[in-house]
Protein backbone atom coordinates (compact mmCIF):
# COMPACT_ATOMS: atom_id res chain seq x y z
CA UNK A 1 0.00 0.00 0.00
CA UNK A 2 3.08 2.25 0.98
CA UNK A 3 4.65 2.00 -2.76
CA UNK A 4 1.23 2.86 -4.02
CA UNK A 5 0.87 5.97 -2.22
CA UNK A 6 4.69 7.22 -2.95
CA UNK A 7 3.65 7.15 -6.92
CA UNK A 8 0.55 8.34 -6.50
CA UNK A 9 2.80 11.45 -5.22
CA UNK A 10 5.46 10.75 -7.28
CA UNK A 11 3.14 10.99 -10.42
CA UNK A 12 1.66 13.85 -8.59
CA UNK A 13 4.86 16.40 -8.48
CA UNK A 14 5.83 14.98 -11.97
CA UNK A 15 2.81 16.73 -13.02
CA UNK A 16 2.86 19.70 -11.39
CA UNK A 17 6.73 21.03 -11.60
CA UNK A 18 6.21 19.35 -15.47
CA UNK A 19 6.48 22.52 -17.95
CA UNK A 20 3.25 23.07 -20.13
CA UNK A 21 5.28 21.41 -23.56
CA UNK A 22 5.75 18.48 -20.90
CA UNK A 23 2.30 18.16 -19.83
CA UNK A 24 1.05 18.57 -23.67
CA UNK A 25 4.17 15.36 -24.09
CA UNK A 26 2.60 13.22 -20.95
CA UNK A 27 -1.24 13.73 -22.69
CA UNK A 28 -0.33 12.52 -26.32
CA UNK A 29 1.87 9.42 -24.02
CA UNK A 30 -1.31 8.74 -22.20
CA UNK A 31 -3.65 8.96 -25.38
CA UNK A 32 -1.13 6.55 -27.23
CA UNK A 33 -1.15 4.00 -24.12
CA UNK A 34 -5.03 4.20 -23.83
CA UNK A 35 -4.98 3.25 -27.48
CA UNK A 36 -2.66 0.43 -27.40
CA UNK A 37 -4.46 -0.52 -24.23
CA UNK A 38 -7.63 -0.99 -26.88
CA UNK A 39 -5.67 -2.58 -29.61
CA UNK A 40 -4.54 -5.15 -27.43
CA UNK A 41 -8.10 -6.07 -25.99
CA UNK A 42 -9.24 -6.09 -29.78
CA UNK A 43 -6.87 -8.72 -30.95
CA UNK A 44 -8.80 -11.86 -31.35
CA UNK A 45 -8.30 -15.14 -29.22
CA UNK A 46 -7.23 -18.05 -30.26
CA UNK A 47 -10.64 -19.43 -31.31
CA UNK A 48 -10.29 -16.53 -34.30
CA UNK A 49 -12.99 -14.61 -32.76
CA UNK A 50 -13.04 -11.21 -30.47
CA UNK A 51 -13.73 -11.85 -26.80
CA UNK A 52 -17.24 -9.66 -26.51
CA UNK A 53 -16.02 -9.19 -22.99
CA UNK A 54 -13.75 -6.72 -23.35
CA UNK A 55 -15.99 -4.38 -25.58
CA UNK A 56 -16.82 -2.48 -22.47
CA UNK A 57 -12.54 -1.88 -20.93
CA UNK A 58 -12.00 -1.41 -25.31
CA UNK A 59 -14.54 1.70 -25.08
CA UNK A 60 -13.34 2.80 -21.70
CA UNK A 61 -9.70 2.74 -23.01
CA UNK A 62 -11.19 4.54 -26.43
CA UNK A 63 -13.04 7.32 -24.36
CA UNK A 64 -10.44 7.99 -22.35
CA UNK A 65 -8.43 9.08 -25.52
CA UNK A 66 -11.32 11.03 -26.43
CA UNK A 67 -11.48 12.61 -22.97
CA UNK A 68 -8.03 13.39 -23.71
CA UNK A 69 -8.03 15.28 -26.65
CA UNK A 70 -11.00 17.16 -25.39
CA UNK A 71 -8.61 18.17 -22.96
CA UNK A 72 -5.85 19.06 -25.65
CA UNK A 73 -8.45 21.08 -27.30
CA UNK A 74 -9.39 23.18 -24.88
CA UNK A 75 -5.70 23.89 -24.35
CA UNK A 76 -5.40 25.51 -27.59
CA UNK A 77 -4.48 29.35 -27.60
CA UNK A 78 -5.89 30.91 -30.94
CA UNK A 79 -4.81 34.39 -30.76
CA UNK A 80 -1.18 33.22 -29.87
CA UNK A 81 -1.32 30.05 -31.98
CA UNK A 82 -2.91 30.97 -34.60
CA UNK A 83 -3.12 28.53 -38.03
CA UNK A 84 -1.46 26.25 -35.85
CA UNK A 85 -3.59 26.16 -33.12
CA UNK A 86 -6.54 26.28 -35.86
CA UNK A 87 -5.33 23.26 -37.81
CA UNK A 88 -4.63 21.57 -34.21
CA UNK A 89 -8.45 22.21 -33.65
CA UNK A 90 -9.43 20.69 -36.78
CA UNK A 91 -7.35 17.36 -36.58
CA UNK A 92 -8.46 17.06 -33.09
CA UNK A 93 -12.01 17.03 -34.10
CA UNK A 94 -11.20 14.66 -36.42
CA UNK A 95 -9.48 12.27 -33.94
CA UNK A 96 -12.27 12.57 -31.71
CA UNK A 97 -14.73 11.39 -34.62
CA UNK A 98 -12.51 8.90 -35.76
CA UNK A 99 -12.71 7.25 -32.25
CA UNK A 100 -16.19 7.55 -31.89
CA UNK A 101 -16.96 5.14 -34.91
CA UNK A 102 -13.70 3.21 -34.17
CA UNK A 103 -15.91 2.98 -30.66
CA UNK A 104 -19.01 1.54 -32.77
CA UNK A 105 -17.58 -0.47 -34.61
CA UNK A 106 -14.86 -1.85 -32.79
CA UNK A 107 -12.70 -1.13 -35.65
CA UNK A 108 -8.60 -1.74 -35.23
CA UNK A 109 -7.78 0.63 -38.50
CA UNK A 110 -9.57 3.49 -37.47
CA UNK A 111 -7.78 3.09 -33.56
CA UNK A 112 -4.22 2.96 -35.16
CA UNK A 113 -4.49 5.88 -37.67
CA UNK A 114 -5.35 8.13 -35.06
CA UNK A 115 -2.38 6.06 -32.55
CA UNK A 116 -0.21 6.74 -34.97
CA UNK A 117 -1.10 10.52 -35.60
CA UNK A 118 -0.98 11.07 -31.93
CA UNK A 119 2.35 9.33 -31.48
CA UNK A 120 3.25 11.49 -34.20
CA UNK A 121 2.37 14.70 -32.67
CA UNK A 122 3.76 13.31 -29.43
CA UNK A 123 7.31 13.14 -31.53
CA UNK A 124 7.04 16.66 -32.66
CA UNK A 125 6.18 17.98 -29.22
CA UNK A 126 9.67 15.89 -27.63
CA UNK A 127 11.53 17.50 -29.92
CA UNK A 128 10.47 21.12 -29.63
CA UNK A 129 10.78 20.64 -25.77
CA UNK A 130 14.30 19.99 -26.20
CA UNK A 131 15.12 22.44 -28.66
CA UNK A 132 13.59 24.78 -26.53
CA UNK A 133 15.27 23.74 -23.23
CA UNK A 134 18.74 23.74 -24.80
CA UNK A 135 18.04 27.10 -26.62
CA UNK A 136 16.83 28.24 -23.29
CA UNK A 137 20.22 27.08 -21.34
CA UNK A 138 22.37 28.49 -24.00
CA UNK A 139 20.60 31.92 -23.40
CA UNK A 140 21.33 31.73 -19.62
CA UNK A 141 24.81 30.64 -20.16
CA UNK A 142 25.80 33.79 -22.16
CA UNK A 143 23.69 36.22 -20.40
CA UNK A 144 26.15 34.86 -16.93
CA UNK A 145 28.95 37.68 -15.71
CA UNK A 146 31.22 35.28 -13.44
CA UNK A 147 33.63 37.94 -13.40
CA UNK A 148 30.60 40.23 -11.54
Amino acid sequence: MAYNSALSTYKETRIKTASQGQLIIMLYGEAVRQLDLALDLLEVNDTGKKDPGKIEKVSKAVVKTQEIVAELMVSLDFEQGGDIARNLFSLYTWFNRELMEANINQDKQRISSVRYLIEELRSAWQRIVVTNAAETANREVVGLNIAG
